[in-house]
């Protein structure tokens, strides 16, 4: 099967990035063309170098471009602000979407959770880079539990790795993540709280999640979690655990009160990660950027193998 070609729009860390992976390890995309809106940018003078055709006209120059009719996949790698025009323009054009913004126009999608209930969609969206990371976890705790009534996750990353769209999209990286752990994880109220840490030198990216849930013992929990660790790193080899699940029990002689739950009786479960990226744009304390391309380019993969090679 050939390979299908892809348009990455947003020539910024995360696209770059994306670009990259695309070129060393997807196993059914190709690169169509890189497209920006700023000329001088690092990202469109990389792709130059490496022989992919790019743009600085943004949606508008990619559709004037030949390349545009051999594009199969757009990567959209700008802002929930441009997300929308962007979906619009390129589902019109018969394109398949993956969403890298927090516009949340199609479905959430974590592909160890959701990816092939979500292969028919045009449209997905990938999240946050906090969710992609800790997502999983919340649905390794749902998946052996009768019910997660709460969890909350909070997500650690190097201000250098943050670049202006991450920085220009802080409320809806919360909104959206919460959104998910709902939708996604399976919790009946969620929580997302990011940090951009300045330390020198930087940070690996951290996430840390708390969850209550009920019907399920301590010893489920941490061996569904250890699982589901094993199938993130199947497209991001550098997450990991921090240190093994930790538990407390909550017992009727000191229930918590959950607001619009109420109170709330079983296991606390505390789990931390740590995401560290494969520097293949970025250094390796950008894990952040690392598993939200590598979760787009899996989704990507996944998508041309089921729909092209039909």
């Amino acid at each position: 099967m050939s390979k299908a070609k892809v348009a990455i729009l947003g020539s910024g860390n995360i696209g770059t990035d994306l670009m990259i992976k695309v070129m060393r390890n997807a196993r059914h995309l190709g690169m169509g063309v890189m497209v920006g809106v700023d000329p001088e940018s690092d990202g469109l003078a990389r792709a130059r170098r490496l022989g992919v055709a790019t743009t600085h006209e943004g949606i508008d120059g990619l559709t004037r471009m030949p390349e545009w009719q051999d594009v199969k996949v757009v990567f959209d790698a700008t802002s929930a602000y441009a997300h929308k025009r962007n979906s619009e323009i390129a589902i019109a054009a018969g394109k398949q979407v993956i969403d890298l913004t927090p516009a949340a126009i199609g479905p959430y999608t974590v592909p160890v959770v959701n990816l092939d209930a979500n292969l028919d969609q045009r449209n997905v969206n990938m999240v946050t880079c906090g969710g992609q990371a800790t997502i999983p976890m919340v649905y390794a705790v749902k998946r052996v539990s009768k019910a997660v009534p709460y969890a909350e996750i909070v997500a650690s990353i190097s201000s250098k790795s943050a670049g202006p769209g991450t920085r220009a999209n802080i409320d809806e990286f919360t909104q959206t993540t919460r959104g998910a752990i709902e939708q996604v994880g399976g919790a009946a109220r969620g929580k997302a709280i990011i940090i951009l840490n300045p330390a020198e030198p930087p940070l690996i990216m951290r996430d840390t999640v708390f969850t209550l849930s009920q019907g399920a013992e301590p010893e489920e929990i941490e061996a569904s979690v250890e699982a589901m660790v094993k199938e993130v790193q199947s497209y991001v080899p550098g997450y990991r655990l921090k240190q093994k699940v930790q538990f407390e029990r909550i017992g009727n002689n000191a229930p918590l009160k959950i607001p619009g739950y109420g109170e709330f009786t079983g296991i606390k479960s505390s789990i931390f990660l740590e995401v560290e990226g494969a520097a293949h744009y970025l250094p390796a304390y950008s894990g952040n950027l690392d598993i939200m391309t590598s979760a787009a380019m899996a989704t990507a993969d996944r998508w041309v193998e089921r729909t092209l090679a039909a």
